[in-house]
């Protein structure tokens, strides 16, 4: 339960990240166009997948499918 708990916590941080680097107001964000952009799409996607993971291995475990 507590694994399937984290991963829905990392999802929707993940996406609270995602949200907060959109661009706003015609302007885009200040690391847009620079070195570390592909950095953090890389992080961005990694967020997502270590989330969905253990909330998929979370539930599986309460299923017990083990």
């Amino acid at each position: 339960m507590l694994l399937a708990i984290i991963g829905l916590s990392v999802l929707i941080l993940t996406l609270m990240v995602f949200l907060a680097l959109r661009p706003r107001e015609g302007r885009l964000h200040r690391w847009a166009n620079t070195e570390i952009e592909p950095y953090i799409s890389v992080a961005i996607c990694a967020g997502v997948a270590l989330g969905f993971t253990m909330l998929l291995s979370g539930v599986l475990n309460l299923l017990g499918a083990s």
